[in-house]
């Protein structure tokens, strides 16, 4: 007599879902930004925090000249609306982005290394987020520069 056949299936792992980006840096209003990709054409440089968490806070480009940031759990893109000096790959030394009730100031060095083709190193810079009625916030940040 034979016994019945029976055929388990393997246990399905349950689909691990994207993480989510941090709405809060190191107890900051100002939270993470989720992975970006490269430009269609130009440069832009990603940043990240300089201590504490090291998470993605910035994103920076060149061409279209506009600043991705999460304030308070919602990412918002704010135009340049003024610039001084020059560090390369398309970025000044400090810019200004946004107007209004919302105003962030970037300030980055750019440097070049062989080691990286395409794109370039922000050792240091400072984000500077000013909301009408809240405390300053000033993120110390490092990163790096891809173009296409």
């Amino acid at each position: 007599m034979l016994a019945p056949l029976v055929i388990a299936a393997a246990p399905q792992a349950a689909p691990v879902p994207p993480a989510q980006p941090l709405a809060s840096v190191d107890g900051l209003p100002i939270g993470a930004i989720p992975k970006q990709d490269l430009p269609a054409r130009g440069c832009a440089a990603y940043l990240w925090t300089a201590s504490g968490t090291r998470a993605l806070i910035a994103m920076v480009g060149a061409d279209p000249a506009r600043l991705r940031v999460s304030v308070q759990g919602k990412v918002t893109d704010l135009d340049r609306s003024a610039q001084t000096g020059a560090s390369g790959f398309g970025f000044p030394e400090r810019a200004e982005y946004g107007g209004g009730p919302l105003v962030a100031k970037l300030t980055m060095k750019v440097e070049t290394r062989e080691s990286i083709s395409g794109g370039a190193v922000v050792p240091e810079g400072l984000l500077e987020i000013d909301q009408a009625g809240q405390d300053t916030i000033i993120v110390p940040v490092a990163g790096l520069i891809g173009c296409t």
